[in-house]
């Protein structure tokens, strides 16, 4: 037995900047990703999708591709085993029945998994399934957004009820001395992590082992449980490094389909999504078609508030883009009016992606303050000022901190905002025009239950066990610092294990709410550890472990309106010869609690605004009506942002503490791209004295959307 303390330091871990513990593993390549594991008797199989956009199979013609070199079976909805999906997952939905693959022979929308080819290499799965012959029975499809249909849908969403009203909306905008009526709309954008989506599945001693790339170990085996109706004590996911998310790696075709040809074949078997069909496949941000209706007073005041999001969803789930969720926080009026409502067509399943609801409604909400500030002859930061609502303008709650003054005053001291000419059109240099925007961002700070171990070695060194992912936000550092603050250590002394669904219950990565979670189950047990290790200072060779679980105390915490709230300035400079729109420089600054690392923060929310350039300027999937497919799905033919397009972004953050929150961190992996495009698009009008109001804004659309001062 060995006598340990843990000893207090007169520094603090949490607050300095600390690279990834694990940076040096990943830039030597030492750290392996879920599609470079090594297994022994490693199967390999290849997706095969569907050529049609609806319709039916008539044949799947296996007999010549099951003849070719190192092909093991084809898996196809005529013996492909029944899978369960009549139950309700980890995160209170049903499952996409596009993961239920290979159970019937209809085909509702381009890209539908049909196949799976199983060979011995990667190189002879992929020559078989492209030669694979599928037949099929067309039927007419749809897959056109018109945006404003009469017969969509409310429905209940990620940010709320489908429906909100309070007042009467007539009446105050009829009683307004300015009102603005406006729709906006922003397309179909998909999110590609470095990390492609990657699977590997067997069975050992009776066990579903399963190495994944995903943003939650439980939720991923939860699932595979229920659809293959297994004991979930026999089913491990792991998920040690995961290169990008953004919502799309949750429960997916390709991981079902392995644990199938797993089974069926009694070895590993590896299922990687190529880039193409991850536009099929990982889900995507539906389009939206956003109409807003304002009514102020002649100082700005709002009296009257309508936000009505229009988005699509595919015809075998239900999935909506809540984009009028952030009105429901941001400002208040007598009446205030939202709505989230959606159509089916015959089109993939639209997910959760990066700021789901708030990114695209931020735009159409805070494109319509900045109309309304000029209507109103007000200063765009002042008007929003004057409309900071006292409770949430839905829930009625008060707000445990709401620090976006704060962040404009900040900003607009760092930005030179007092300076501004308000007068559109009026700088230029050479053929440029330039002008300055800026807008309002906010995301939900909540928290999930979640438990973790926290074990003192023998060696006096530390191990934490949470089953967190970090899907390259650096949470596993951030967990480290936390650790080592709660236990009084120094970082070094700390090893934080992640991404094992054998650790138990915790939130995924996913609404910014994974730190904020895992940190509040850490901080517990390591306190708790802590406070053992006092009283007794022996550690036995088998170490001393502490488990927490934080459902009661996360159940504490719901009696207040939670968010971070940030505000966004852009720089904008307008070719009127080519209509090219360069970003200059841009500037955000948040309200998000206590920030954990400064180093990895700051690459967060840079990161979120850099996306917000590309989604203002780039990002535009467009669908062929004919075919119903794609126009260049892959990263060739779908623009973003990159390195020529960022010349200065920067974030920095406010003190934003919350006496009645034990550990006080927000999440921050999502509010840096809400507002971003909408400041853009202010900027844009601010330079050009046009305004924009569809997304992206392309040269073509700058050149035809007339005049320029």
């Amino acid at each position: 037995m060995t006598t340990t303390t843990t000893g207090t330091r007169a520094a603090k871990a949490v607050g300095t900047a600390h690279t990834r513990v694990e940076g040096r593993d990943k830039v030597t390549g030492a750290a392996r990703y879920a599609g470079e594991i090594p297994f022994a008797g490693l199967a390999h199989g290849w997706l095969v999708l569907s050529t049609i956009t609806r319709g039916r199979i008539r044949s799947v013609e296996t007999e010549a591709v099951t003849g070719m070199p190192g092909v093991l079976m084809v898996l196809h909805h005529g013996n492909a085993p029944r899978v369960d999906t009549d139950y309700v997952g980890m995160l209170g939905m049903p499952p996409d029945p596009t993961v239920a693959v290979f159970q019937h022979d209809r085909v509702p929308h381009a890209g539908w998994p049909v196949a799976l080819v199983v060979a011995e290499t990667s190189e002879q799965a992929r020559e078989a399934a492209e030669a694979l012959v599928v037949r099929y029975e067309e039927e007419p499809h749809d897959v056109t957004f018109a945006g404003e249909y009469p017969d969509a849908h409310a429905v209940a969403g990620p940010s709320g009820a489908g429906v909100e009203e309070k007042g009467d909306l007539e009446a105050e905008l009829a009683a307004s001395d300015v009102v603005l009526d406006a729709v906006y709309s922003t397309p179909e954008e998909h999110h590609n992590s470095m990390e492609p989506h990657a699977v590997t599945a067997l069975w050992d001693g009776g066990r579903l082992e399963v190495v994944d790339s995903n943003q939650g170990t439980l939720w991923v085996a939860g699932e595979l449980a229920n659809l293959f109706s297994l004991d979930p004590a026999s089913v491990r996911v792991r998920s040690e490094h995961v290169g990008g998310g953004f919502g799309s790696k949750g429960v997916r075709a390709h991981q079902v389909a392995a644990v199938m040809a797993a089974t069926a074949l009694s070895r590993p078997v590896r299922v990687v999504m190529t880039r193409r069909q991850m536009f099929s496949l990982a889900g995507y941000r539906s389009p939206t078609t956003q109409r807003v209706r304002l009514g102020a007073d002649a100082e700005g005041r709002l009296r009257a508030l309508a936000h009505r999001c229009v988005s699509l969803t595919s015809t075998v789930y239900e999935f909506v883009e809540s984009g009028a969720g952030p009105a429901r926080v941001m400002y208040d009026a007598p009446a205030h009016h939202t709505a989230n409502r959606v159509v089916p067509l015959d089109v993939p399943s639209p997910t959760f992606m990066r700021a789901p609801g708030e990114a695209p409604g931020s735009f159409a909400l805070e494109s319509a303050l900045d109309e309304l500030a000029e209507k109103c002859g007000v200063d765009p930061i002042e008007l929003r000022l004057r409309n900071e609502p006292e409770v949430g303008p839905v829930s009625g709650l008060p707000f445990a901190t709401r620090n976006l003054p704060a962040c404009f005053r900040e900003g607009a001291r760092r930005f030179g905002w007092a300076g501004r000419d308000a007068r559109p059109g009026v700088r230029r240099e050479g053929r440029w025009l330039l002008g300055t925007g800026t807008a309002a961002a906010s995301f939900g700070a909540r928290a999930m239950p979640s438990t973790a171990a926290v074990t003192a070695e023998a060696d006096g060194t530390f191990t934490v066990r949470i089953n967190a992912a970090d899907i390259g936000t650096g949470a596993r550092t951030a967990l480290t610092l936390v650790a080592a603050d709660a236990l009084e250590v120094p970082t070094g002394r700390v090893r934080v294990r992640i991404g094992d669904s054998d650790f138990g219950p915790a939130m995924i990565a996913g609404r910014s709410m994974g730190t904020r979670s895992w940190a509040w189950a850490v901080t517990a047990a390591a306190e708790e550890l802590r406070e053992r290790l006092v009283l007794s200072g022996v550690v036995p060779a088998e170490g001393i472990t502490v488990r927490s679980d934080t459902t009661e105390a996360i159940g504490a915490l719901t009696q207040k309106e939670r968010h971070s709230f940030g505000a966004q300035f852009a720089e904008v400079a307008v070719d009127v010869s080519t209509g090219e729109v360069r970003v200059r420089r841009m500037l955000g600054v948040f309200a998000a609690g206590r920030i954990v690392n400064p180093l990895t923060a700051r690459g967060q929310l840079v990161g979120g605004m850099t996306w917000g350039i590309s989604m203002a300027l780039h990002e535009e999937a467009v669908r062929d009506r004919r075919t119903g497919a794609l126009y260049g799905p892959d990263l060739a033919g779908y623009h973003v942002s990159t390195n020529a397009d960022v010349p200065v972004v920067e974030a920095e953050w406010v003190d934003d503490p919350d006496p009645d929150d034990p550990v006080g961190f927000k999440g921050i992996g999502e509010i840096g791209i809400v507002g971003a495009a909408a400041a853009i698009a202010n900027a844009v009008w601010h330079a050009t004295g046009v305004r924009h109001r569809s997304l992206p804004i392309r040269p073509d659309r700058v050149l035809t959307a007339g005049p320029h001062a």
